[in-house]
């Protein structure tokens, strides 16, 4: 068991103090590899959750791609139903979406993060996810 009190593969990381403001909860970063394909693992204590952002690039860059690792979480583009992430669950997000994923409320959640290189890549953050939204999400685990 890691501290985190979830088996995982990867490292827990650092408490997330950089983005803290851009998070609801504690969330915590490990980088993995850097280079032109940086990619790290985020893991999010239960109900931990980033705020609304968008991934912006060009000439092929600012996909993100997230591959969940361990623990259960949430994926949702807006206006469109939120995913159920498990491990295995591999979710590519086009450049220019807005979104945000975290943890279940009961749940740590752990996520493989890259963004494909481009031109002009670059994240906006945007507001958080309410509390209310947030609470309206299936209990369950299943997707909604």
């Amino acid at each position: 068991m890691t501290a985190s009190g979830f088996d995982q593969i990867f490292p827990l990381g650092e408490k997330n103090d950089a983005f803290a403001q851009y998070f609801t909860g504690q969330s915590y970063l490990a980088p993995l590899a850097a280079g032109s394909v940086p990619v790290s693992n985020v893991s999010f204590e239960p109900g931990c959750r980033n705020n609304w952002h968008i991934h912006h690039g060009s000439a092929g860059g600012g996909d993100q791609v997230l591959l969940c690792t361990a623990g259960s979480g949430w994926y949702q583009a807006d206006g469109e139903e939120p995913v159920s992430m498990e491990p295995g669950t591999v979710v590519r997000v086009p450049a220019g979406t807005k979104h945000w994923h975290g943890a279940k409320a009961d749940s740590w959640f752990s996520h493989l993060a890259f963004i494909t290189p481009g031109e002009n890549v670059s994240n906006e953050w945007l507001e958080p996810v309410t509390d209310e939204a947030y609470g309206n999400l299936p209990r369950n685990g299943a997707n909604a």
